[in-house]
């Protein structure tokens, strides 16, 4: 074993599913606790006397009351769109047609799909997002862009290709067959590779034609291990056109069914608009959910029955949806997510908050084994946190009676200043 790090702190600690079990079962901050490190994974954790006496010739870096947590986890972006981020007024079609689709066809320049995949993923590590879920463009090339900035950062990191051959401009649609040998390729290339891991990517049912859907079904059961990610049921008027184009379909989501692509290792995005059937089904398979609010408020789509279907046993996870969403922050997108269960009649607790962003979101993607948790074995992703970055902040938490109270202000009124550190694969990435 090489040199051990022992990180000391408040530590943040799960031991179940917050979203079905009462939060104080399973959701705990040690108020004197401590990680340690080694060889990029989590070998210890504890109370800080205990392992202070375990490592004595640990490097010790004392956080004092920061909060020691998981990395945060963003289950569902789209890295590609990181120069349009808050563009003004549009709703989800008319956001694809004047903002997405033309910045997505910049990106077939290869050099321009670099820049942007290295700034992004620089900006989500300054707001302490250490795993991200994206998508990329209908070009392998943006695949490759990604996952070799992410291989740079030696960050874990999920993405496809984007797939589209139908109701996209000229320039970005495919064919059932090149998404199919495009995607095959890609995941030859990088999934499983480092940290690296592959998601079949239909953009949505009105993009991709049954023929496409058919080619993915038919990829996602020869590469079963791979995730399924796509979106569902984001808008009304979404919805209605998915009926129109697949009028003998049950509902949304049996556009994905009928075709090979419901399973337990599917992602699906959004899911504002369901049907009791749809839910049932999801449930049923194991499918999971990511929670996109900032992105739901920002252009306009609806309020997500989060707590309802976190009660059903339907992983969930959360997530920006950059650039849909209007920022590049967990925290931001915990304080969303906050507002919308209270407009919704069920606000969630910090402590399902943070679950959400950390071990919630890497449950959605299948990597619960590997992070989201401080834990021994699991691969040592850390976000700091500072409860009391802004006079703001400070000024409320010093009227707090609990941790939660303490933590509360940082989730609703936090930046990229509460991030005090982040540890990525066991390396300190900030000063």
């Amino acid at each position: 074993m090489n040199a051990t790090d022992l990180i000391l702190g408040q530590t943040f600690e799960v031991t179940g599913n917050p979203m079905v079990s009462a939060w104080e079962s399973c959701v705990a901050v040690n108020s004197a606790g401590a990680v340690a490190l080694a060889d990029g994974k989590i070998v210890a954790t504890g109370d800080a006397a205990d392992l202070r006496a375990q490592f004595p010739l640990a490097r010790v870096t004392d956080y004092g009351r920061h909060l020691i947590c998981p990395g945060f986890v963003d289950a569902h972006v789209h890295y590609p769109q990181t120069a349009i981020i808050a563009s003004w007024g549009k709703q989800l079609i008319d956001w694809l047609n004047t903002y997405t689709f033309p910045e997505e066809m910049r990106l077939a320049d290869t050099v321009y799909a670099q820049e942007t995949a290295a700034r992004y993923l620089d900006l989500v590590l300054s707001h302490g997002t250490t795993t991200v879920c994206s998508y990329a463009t209908i070009h392998p090339a943006s695949v490759d862009a990604f996952f070799q900035a992410a291989a740079a950062r030696d960050m874990r990191t999920v993405a496809g290709k984007t797939c589209m051959d139908r109701n996209a401009p000229d320039g970005l649609r495919d064919t059932a067959q090149s998404a199919y040998d495009d995607s095959k390729a890609l995941i030859a290339a990088w999934h499983g590779k480092g940290r690296a891991s592959y998601a079949i990517t239909p953009r949505f049912s009105p993009t991709s034609s049954p023929g496409q859907l058919n080619a993915l079904g038919q990829l996602w059961s020869e590469y079963p291990d791979c995730l399924m990610q796509t979106h569902l049921s984001e808008q009304i008027p979404e919805v209605e056109w998915v009926r129109s184009l697949f009028p003998d379909a049950r509902d949304y989501l049996d556009t994905y069914e009928a075709h090979g692509l419901l399973g337990a290792r599917g992602v699906y995005g959004h899911a504002i608009y369901l049907e009791q059937r749809e839910i049932d089904r999801i449930a049923e398979t194991g499918a999971a959910l990511v929670h996109c609010p900032t992105s739901n408020s920002f252009i306009g789509s609806g309020l997500m029955d989060v707590a309802g279907l976190g009660l059903r046993g339907i992983p969930l996870g959360l997530a920006t949806d950059t650039g849909g969403g209007s920022s590049f922050s967990m925290l931001r997108t915990m304080a969303a997510a906050y507002e919308i269960g209270q407009l919704r009649g069920a606000a969630l607790h910090p402590a399902q908050l943070m679950y959400l962003a950390t071990a919630g979101s890497a449950r959605s993607l299948h990597l619960q084994d590997r992070i989201g948790l401080l834990a021994p074995g699991y691969e040592a992703d850390i976000t700091v946190l500072d409860l009391s970055s802004t006079p703001a902040i400070a000024q409320r938490v010093r009227q707090a009676e609990t941790i939660w109270e303490a933590l509360f202000p940082t989730i609703m009124m936090g930046d990229d200043r509460a991030i005090a550190d982040v540890w990525v694969a066991g390396t300190r990435v900030t000063p």
